[in-house]
């Protein structure tokens, strides 16, 4: 019976180390995940906003066309300004390419987030 005692004693010491360093070392490397995730969501949600504006169109593109028209009935061409206001934005799309470029970007953010939220989960449980 003493050499069972000891032994589960020397086991409870064994299993605390090791479940101390396991503890320590994992509560580190989520400490890198978030920093590496926060810094990571921040330039990424810098450049979304910087590529937003990919997505609408030009207003200058609208008040040039309107401009053109107003200068056309000012000279008294009414043939050549139309009837009815050439809208540009009607006509406008954004690229494939640009909204594949932003959906890659959203995406990238949305996993960084994730990444943080579980470390944070990670360090609470």
């Amino acid at each position: 019976k003493d050499d069972r005692s000891r032994f589960w004693q020397l086991y409870g010491q064994v299993a605390e180390e090791h479940d101390s360093d396991f503890l320590e070392r994992y509560s580190k490397d989520m400490d890198s995940i978030l920093l590496f995730s926060g810094l990571f969501s921040t330039v990424s949600s810098s450049f979304i906003v910087a590529m937003e504006s990919n997505l609408s169109p030009d207003p200058s593109d609208t008040t040039n066309a309107l401009l053109t028209q107003l200068v056309q009935i000012g000279l008294g061409n009414f043939s050549e300004a139309g009837s009815t206001p050439e809208d540009p934005a009607s006509t406008w799309s954004p690229t494939a390419s640009v909204v594949r470029i932003q959906m890659i970007a959203y995406a990238s953010l949305s996993m960084s987030l994730l990444a943080a939220f579980a470390a944070v989960l990670g360090k609470q449980w």
